[in-house]
C-alpha cells in the first residue's frame, strides 16, 4: 500500500479526531451504556442496544484511524516550490467553457471538495500531476471525458486549524 500523503493540518485534523474519540466520545457512550445496562432487562432496551452500537462505530473508527496514522508522510506545502504540479499544490485550472476553479492537491483525508480540496488520487489530480502551467489536459471523470487547462501553480503555506472541530460518526 503507498503512503498515506497528507499536510501537516490533516495530520493534526487526524490526530485531534482520534483524542476526541478516546478521551470524550468512547468515555460518554461508556457511561451511557453502563446506564443503560444497570436499568435491567438489556434485550429490549434501546438506549443499551444503541449503545453497544455507538460503541462499536467508535472502535471501528479508532482502529481506521491508528492505521492511518500509522502508514502517514507529511507533506508541508510551504516546503514546495516550482511550477510542476505535485502534492500539495494549489492549483487553478480552466475548464472548456473558460470556468476557471482552484484546487489544492492533498491527502484522501483531507478531501473537501465544497472546499476547494482534492485527494491526489482523484480523477483530476491524476490528470494534472507532473504538468505545468498552461498545459492542456484530457482525463476521464466519472461524467465522462473533460478537458482542462492549468492555468497556474503555487504552493501555500496552510492557515491555522480551527480551535474547535467538530466530529461526526
Amino acid at each position: 500500500m503507498p503512503p498515506n500523503y497528507i499536510t501537516p493540518n490533516g495530520l493534526a485534523r487526524l490526530t485531534r479526531e482520534l483524542e476526541w474519540l478516546e478521551k470524550e466520545e468512547r468515555p460518554r457512550i461508556v457511561a451511557e451504556v453502563a446506564y443503560a445496562a444497570s436499568l435491567g432487562d438489556r434485550s429490549e432496551n434501546a438506549e443499551y442496544i444503541y449503545g453497544k452500537k455507538r460503541l462499536r462505530a467508535i472502535d471501528s473508527r479508532r482502529r481506521f484511524l491508528i492505521g492511518r496514522l500509522e502508514k502517514v508522510r507529511v507533506v508541508n506545502p510551504a516546503d514546495i516550490s516550482g511550477d510542476t504540479v505535485k502534492f500539495g499544490a494549489t492549483v487553478v485550472i480552466a475548464d472548456e467553457n473558460g470556468d476557471e476553479k482552484t484546487w489544492r492537491i492533498y491527502g484522501e483525508d483531507e478531501v473537501d471538495v465544497e472546499g476547494g480540496i482534492l485527494s491526489w488520487r482523484s480523477p483530476i489530480a491524476n490528470a494534472i500531476m507532473g504538468k505545468e502551467e498552461g498545459d492542456g489536459v484530457a482525463f476521464q471523470a466519472p461524467g465522462g471525458k473533460r478537458e482542462i487547462e492549468i492555468v497556474s501553480v503555487a504552493y501555500e503555506p496552510q492557515g491555522p486549524l480551527p480551535d474547535k472541530l467538530e466530529f461526526k460518526l
